[in-house]
C-alpha cells in the first residue's frame, strides 16, 4: 500500500497542471503575446498616439506615410496611426464585453436547459430561432432598431452569439447529468441547483474558455463589419471598422487608409484564433494526447 501511495504521489507530481501545459504550448504563448501587445497599445493609446485622432486637418489630407504621419492621413487629414491606436480601444471593449456577456448568458441558459428537460423545450426553441438568422444579418437588424452606439453594438452581438454558447453548454450538461457522480448526489438528496452549480458547472469551464476566445474574435470582426456598413459605432468614434470604411472611397489614391486598420484587425483576429486553438488542444482531454 505504501509503495502504491508513493507511485501515485510521484505521478501527481510529474503530471503537469493546466497552467504548465498552457505555458508549454507554443500556439497559446504566441496568441497571448500578440493579444497582450494589442491590449497594451489600447491602454496606452493616449501616450502612443502622435496626434489627436479626431482632429481634422484638411491641408494635410491623403498624405502618404512619413515621419510626420507614420501611417499617413485620411481624406479629412486625420492621422491614421492615431486612429488605429485609439480604434483598438473600441474593438477590444466590444470584444471583451461581448465575450463576458455571451459567456455568462450562454452558461446560464445552457445549464438550465440541459438540466431541466421541461424548460429545455421552450428555451432551446428560442435559441434555435435566433440561430436561424445569419449572425451578421441579425446584428444589422438589431442595430437598425436600436441605432448606432458602442452599447448597442455590444447588445446586438451578445444577442447574436449567446445562443451558440448556450447550445455548447447544453450539449455538455446533457452528457454530464447522467454520470454516476451526479446520480449519487441526486440520491443523497442534493438540490438540483446545488448539483448543477457544484458538480456540473466546473466541468463546463474549459469549453467555455475556448468558446469565449472565439467569440472575442468574432465580436471584433463583427464590430468592424458593422462599422464598415455604417450601422456600428458613430463615425466620429475611432474604430477599425470606421477607419476602413472612411478609406473605401479613396482606396486608389490612398490605399494606406484602409490597409493599416485592416492589418490591425487581421493580427487581432489571428492572435485570438491561435489562443483559442491552443486552449482547445490543451484543455480538451480528447486532444491532449495528440498535442
Amino acid at each position: 500500500m505504501a509503495t502504491e501511495a508513493r507511485i501515485t504521489a510521484r505521478a501527481d507530481v510529474q503530471r503537469p497542471g493546466w497552467l504548465q501545459r498552457l505555458v508549454a504550448h507554443r500556439t497559446v504563448v504566441v496568441g497571448a503575446a500578440i493579444l497582450l501587445v494589442i491590449l497594451a497599445v489600447a491602454l496606452l493609446a493616449d501616450v502612443i498616439a502622435t496626434h489627436v485622432p479626431t482632429r481634422l486637418a484638411p491641408a494635410s489630407r491623403l498624405q502618404p506615410p512619413s515621419a510626420a504621419h507614420y501611417l499617413g492621413t485620411d481624406e479629412f487629414g486625420r492621422d491614421v496611426f492615431s486612429l488605429v491606436v485609439h480604434g483598438a480601444r473600441v474593438s477590444l471593449l466590444v470584444g471583451v464585453t461581448t465575450m463576458l456577456l455571451t459567456s455568462l448568458g450562454g452558461v446560464a441558459i445552457g445549464l438550465v436547459a440541459g438540466y431541466d428537460r421541461r424548460l429545455d423545450v421552450i428555451v432551446m426553441r428560442v435559441m434555435d430561432g435566433l440561430m436561424a438568422f445569419p449572425a451578421i444579418l441579425l446584428a444589422i437588424a438589431l442595430m437598425a432598431v436600436r441605432g448606432p452606439g458602442v452599447a448597442n453594438v455590444i447588445f446586438a452581438l451578445s444577442v447574436v452569439y449567446t445562443p451558440r454558447t448556450a447550445m455548447l453548454i447544453r450539449s455538455i450538461v446533457l452528457s454530464l447529468r447522467e454520470q454516476d457522480y451526479v446520480q449519487a448526489a441526486r440520491a443523497l438528496g442534493r438540490a438540483d441547483a446545488a448539483i448543477a452549480v457544484r458538480h456540473i458547472l466546473p466541468n463546463c469551464l474549459a469549453p467555455v474558455l475556448v468558446q469565449a476566445s472565439f467569440v472575442f474574435a468574432y465580436a471584433i470582426l463583427a464590430e468592424a463589419i458593422l462599422g464598415f456598413l455604417g450601422v456600428g459605432v458613430p463615425p466620429y468614434v475611432p474604430s477599425w471598422g470606421n477607419v476602413i470604411a472612411s478609406g473605401k472611397n479613396v482606396i486608389r489614391e490612398a490605399f494606406w487608409v484602409s490597409l493599416f486598420p485592416g492589418l490591425a484587425l487581421t493580427v487581432a483576429g489571428l492572435s485570438l484564433n491561435l489562443l483559442g486553438d491552443g486552449l482547445r488542444d490543451t484543455l480538451d482531454p480528447r486532444l491532449r494526447g495528440r498535442s
